[in-house]
């Protein structure tokens, strides 16, 4: 299907169009669900431009550019490409020949799509990635040549942060900046707490628990992780996840010593958010743990950090050190307890501009 899904354009409010006008099509609503991003490919030039866009964002790195550009220019993009591609491929869908993340995404999209269809036929669904392709710019163009007037950005991520929810709102607003006439724009808030969530969460990861084969001593609850010093500059999303967590707790009805909040994606020698997932695993392995599950309620979507950094390389320190059961439970995807709580926030976020 086209990547733009909902109906086609049509003319003013009032139906009155002068017969010498040119045909533009409007009273459309957009929704733009935004991720992260994906490379365009594993090899070393989809990697290096991908990478480079990723960490030259002032969001995502605050290291003074003189210092920053050198680290990045001379090191990073000289080693990091061929590394990263590595990884990425031992999770690519060869399928599609794309990330899971675009994959996932683009389900996510198309099935909003069709459900906002049953009764809000005037909305149009898209979607986009803050780094790579498709790209926010390129879809608001395309909403907006499709008649939308008004736009909800929906950046897929529960807990705010400024390097992913803010950034994502800032290259909106930075292709808005370019726009001679602008739609009306609503950004999602963060849904740490949202009932709806919440209960998708329990519900898909209960699920996964009692397929398993074995039971978890250990339930690790991993969410990205932030440098600790973002979070004392006012960064809310610490106390978010740990809000998450709390709740998903208390829905799955776990004991609390057998449960534990980590931060896994470290990079650099600076002190990040504590305590770090493979560290983690590690200690619980030392500590005679035999059988872990982890569950990453964080990510919308599996990506290269659930599917390789914690279904793979943290399988393997389990492993190494004596574990011998390792589960990490899938995230909420495209599946129905996933498009529950997309459709949710965005029926909820579109109240006023839909009657």
């Amino acid at each position: 299907m086209d990547h733009l899904s909902g109906p086609e354009g049509g003319i003013g409010a009032d139906g009155y169009r002068p017969p010498d006008h040119p045909v533009v099509a409007s009273g459309r609503i957009g929704v733009l669900l935004t991720n992260l991003g994906t490379p365009d490919g594993t090899d070393y030039w989809s990697m290096r431009r991908y990478l480079k866009e990723f960490l030259s964002d002032r969001r995502v790195i605050e290291v003074p550019r003189s210092i920053w550009w050198l680290v990045l220019n001379i090191i990073i993009l000289t080693v990091r490409p061929s590394k990263s591609g590595a990884k990425y491929k031992s999770v690519w869908n060869e399928e599609f020949n794309e990330s899971p993340l675009r994959t996932i995404t683009r389900a996510q999209g198309e099935k909003l799509a069709a459900a906002l269809g049953r009764d809000m036929p005037s909305v149009v669904v898209d979607w986009a990635m803050r780094y790579g392709n498709p790209s926010i710019a390129e879809r608001l163009a395309a909403l907006q040549e499709a008649g939308c007037e008004r736009i909800l950005l929906f950046p897929l991520y529960p807990q705010y942060s400024a390097t992913t929810t803010a950034t994502a709102n800032d290259k909106a607003f930075d292709a808005l900046k370019r726009m001679r006439w602008q739609p009306a724009i609503r950004t999602v808030p963060a849904y740490p707490d949202d009932p709806v969530y919440i209960e998708a969460l329990a519900t898909s990861i209960g699920g996964a628990l009692a397929g398993l084969d074995f039971e978890p001593e250990v339930l690790l609850c991993s969410f990205h992780g932030l440098p600790r010093d973002y979070l004392d500059k006012g960064d809310p999303y610490y106390c978010q996840c740990h809000k998450t967590a709390r709740l998903l707790r208390a829905a799955l009805g776990w004991p609390e010593p057998r449960w534990h909040v980590t931060f896994q994606s470290r990079a650099g020698p600076d002190d990040w958010l504590h305590p770090y997932t493979d560290e983690t695993v590690k200690a619980l392995a030392g500590d005679g743990v035999k059988r872990i599950a982890i569950v990453t309620p964080g990510f919308t979507a599996d990506c290269l950090e659930t599917l390789e950094e914690i279904a793979a390389d943290n399988a393997e320190i389990f492993e190494a050190l004596g574990g011998e059961r390792f589960a990490a439970i899938p995230c909420l995807n495209d599946s129905a307890e996933g498009m529950r709580v997309i459709e949710a926030v965005v029926r909820r976020e579109l109240r006023g501009w839909i009657g």
